[in-house]
């Protein structure tokens, strides 16, 4: 029964997939697929079929490719085809890895280096070695990650993989380039470079002028701490060149903002002080290359980009005195950080804003933005200090193990350096407290003086304050009344308790809006034997997200019910298309829109199609990820067609549609977002609870973790379970 089952879901999941293949891609899938049905084929070819079907779908499906290695697996481990075995481990760790999941990916590459291990196979040792480097390195174990590159480094080596070994370069060097190791950076990234560009330029493949981009880049990065500039432009360009030949859009943009900054830093050099002409033109080169990186950002939805683009932009208009322009990049800045969840983002973005809205005369909102730049800051310095501490120590570790035999000496040479260094870091404390004081003294002064100015401002508009609000308070009575009564509108176009139970009977529906009504809304319509339903995030939350709700709920229930749509990728085409025309027929350019997860179950048979908003299945203790459109509904520049995903489920198996409230939730001792990897790792622990203990858990969990913090969005967790 379990076979019959891989067979279909093969058949059934990549059914909607191939229309993004070209016509030879598609026909070798094809081939491929009866290669690994066809009982008459021996079943270490069917093993290799599959390695072969996984290598075309996981960079574009990746929850299609971890379906595919694990029957690969499966067969390999029935025929004890050891080599077989040891690859399908390879693979499962590194798309394990590629979802964040350290445990399984780690548990995954141990077993596959093993068995290489024990098969002489090499080559697949390296591979393995070096990805478990990786995982240390990335869980900050920085000692094993060195010693695992270094392995993989020594294998390749004596293999002569030149890729390899160009690899396991550029990886050692960027470990010592987070560290601030610089000279052993450069080292390691020109061994990389040199190894690479050994081989003619007509026989590299796109991975490799990828590998040599990354390489010239990182080259640029230590080339500008060291300060020197015309080095690292030069990289920069040089890594831009290639990322634009094989049309690496990500890459162009890193590459795009490193050029930008550079540029920046040159027009505030005091040397040009003087030459207003050149000081502007590097301002201009700045800005068209921070415009570039945007605009790219902005068409591959890189929130990251995003948030370095916009920050970069609003120093800019700061420097040129256009306040309110740089205030504007800087709110956006700060909205694209809190979407990213990085503190590092938040903080420079808040710093940005309150020197701005001091510069404006904004005391409140300056105060505010400083308490937030001080909040993030905090946190920074902290993991800073907690990863310096973990990269001393295991610095410490490696070294002591690679001179053991000199254990004694250096000893001797360390005590007689600390008792040196003691005595540098004395005097240097005494100067430094010297120093900041006189510099704490002068600051104190200079904000005496501004909060005298600032006083008899604030005394002067204290009336007018006190008398606006009683009107305020009458205002707010009527609003409130208003958006009252929006609630119970809102309210009546969600399907009630009963119909869900009715069509879905074991299931759960966490919905928790942020405000009176919401953004976030969930949907349900049955047609025949077929029930649709969907968790949606709209545009925005409270009354703006509300309005935008009812026109996309419109526009679903028109494009099953005006139009027969089935198909939930058709579906969500159409709704697109009434959303986008329904705001057209604005004066204004609206750009909202929705971001959805539509499923359709008729029986046991699946298909599913997202715009943003992703699917997870879980069976048998496995989570598999549908992966969804990075595409809203709404404007969108090049928008494609939605992609419907199918699959045959099984009994017990779960899935979980949601929106994204619950995950960027600001919570637990540090304040930072729950995150995704958590929220999979809850919902796989609940798998032996009822749905109805499975809502009530996720609802005490996200209360607990958000404790005092205010709920940033609004929240939609839908579970079904066969």
């Amino acid at each position: 029964m379990k076979k019959s089952f891989a067979i279909l879901l093969l058949l059934f999941s990549f059914q909607g997939f191939t229309q993004d293949f070209n016509d030879d891609v598609k026909r070798e899938i094809r081939a491929l697929k009866i290669k690994t049905t066809d009982k008459q084929i021996p079943d270490t070819t069917r093993v290799h079929a599959l390695f072969d079907l996984a290598n075309l779908y996981y960079i574009k499906y990746p929850d299609s490719a971890i379906l595919i290695c694990l029957e690969a697996k499966k067969l390999a481990e029935k025929i004890r085809f050891e080599s077989g075995m040891a690859e399908s481990y390879g693979w499962l760790g590194y798309l394990y890895r590629e979802e964040g999941n350290f445990e399984r990916a780690l548990n995954y590459n141990l077993k596959s280096l093993h068995l290489h291990q024990k098969l002489g196979e090499k080559e697949g040792e390296a591979t393995s070695l070096n990805n478990i480097g990786n995982l240390y390195e990335n869980e900050g174990h920085i000692a094993l990650g060195l010693e695992y590159y270094h392995k993989s480094l020594k294998l390749y080596q004596e293999i002569g993989d030149q890729n390899g070994v160009a690899f396991s370069f550029n990886n050692i060097g960027y470990i010592y380039q987070r560290q601030k190791e610089n000279d052993l950076a450069l080292e390691y990234f020109h061994n990389s470079l040199n190894v690479r560009e050994k081989e003619p330029e007509s026989e590299r493949d796109p991975n490799d002028k990828r590998g040599i981009a990354l390489t010239y880049n990182n080259l640029g990065n230590v080339y500008k701490v060291k300060g020197e500039i015309k080095k690292s432009l030069f990289n920069y360009k040089k890594s831009l060149s290639l990322s634009e030949e094989i049309g690496d859009r990500s890459s162009i943009a890193i590459s795009l903002i490193n050029i930008g900054k550079l540029y920046y830093v040159e027009s505030q050099d005091s040397l040009w002080a003087p030459e207003k002409k050149v000081q502007d033109s590097l301002l201009d080169l700045a800005e068209n290359y921070y415009n570039r990186a945007l605009l790219i950002s902005k068409e591959i939805n890189d929130r990251a980009g995003l948030t370095s683009c916009y920050y970069d932009l609003g120093n800019l208009e700061q420097v040129k005195g256009n306040i309110f322009r740089a205030i504007e990049f800087g709110e956006k800045s700060l909205s694209a950080a809190y979407d990213l969840g990085y503190p590092e983002n938040i903080r420079n973005a808040a710093n940005l804003l309150s020197s701005l809205y001091e510069e404006q005369g904004n005391v409140e909102k300056a105060y505010e933005m400083y308490k937030l730049y001080v909040e993030m800051q905090n946190t920074v310095q902290n993991e800073e200090t907690k990863k310096a501490a973990i990269w001393r120590q295991a610095q410490y570790d490696y070294e002591k193990q690679k001179t053991k035999d000199d254990a004694a000496r250096d000893k001797q040479i360390a005590i007689e350096k600390q008792e040196k260094e003691a005595q540098q870091i004395k005097t240097y404390a005494a100067v430094s407290i010297l120093v900041l004081v006189i510099v704490f003294l002068f600051f104190v002064a200079n904000r005496l003086k501004i909060t005298r100015r600032q006083k008899s401002v604030i005394e002067t508009q204290k009336q007018v304050v006190e008398s606006s609000h009683q009107k305020l308070e009458e205002k707010n009575r009527e609003i409130m009344d208003s958006i009252t009564y929006a609630k119970r509108i809102q309210s009546a176009i969600l399907p009630p308790s009963k119909v869900v139970k009715e069509y879905l009977q074991d299931s759960f529906i966490l919905y928790k809006p942020k405000d009176i009504v919401a953004g976030d809304f969930y949907w349900m319509e049955h047609r025949l034997d077929t029930v649709f339903f969907a968790a949606a995030d709209c545009t925005g939350h409270g009354v703006p997200g509300a309005m935008v709700s009812v026109v996309c709920n419109n526009a679903l229930n028109r494009s099953v019910r005006e139009y027969s749509l089935s198909d939930p990728g058709k579906i969500l085409d159409k709704t697109r298309e009434i959303v986008i025309a329904e705001f057209e027929k604005s004066d204004d350019d609206v750009k909202d829109g929705m971001d959805i997860a539509l499923c359709s179950l008729q029986g046991r048979k699946l298909t599913f199609a997202g715009a943003n908003n992703s699917l997870l299945l879980i069976r048998n203790g496995e989570l598999i990820e549908l992966k969804a459109d990075k595409q809203p509904i709404g404007k969108f520049d090049a928008p494609m067609p939605y992609t419907t995903h199918t699959i045959m489920l099984e009994k017990g198996d779960s899935i979980y549609i949601f929106t994204d409230g619950y995950v960027d939730q600001f919570g637990g001792e540090r304040g930072k977002k729950f995150m995704s990897r958590p929220f999979k790792e809850l919902l796989l622990s609940l798998q032996d609870k009822s749905m109805t203990e499975q809502k009530e858990i996720l609802d005490e969990a996200f209360e607990n973790w958000r404790g005092e913090n205010e709920q940033v969005d609004d929240v939609c967790v839908i579970g079904v379970k066969m």
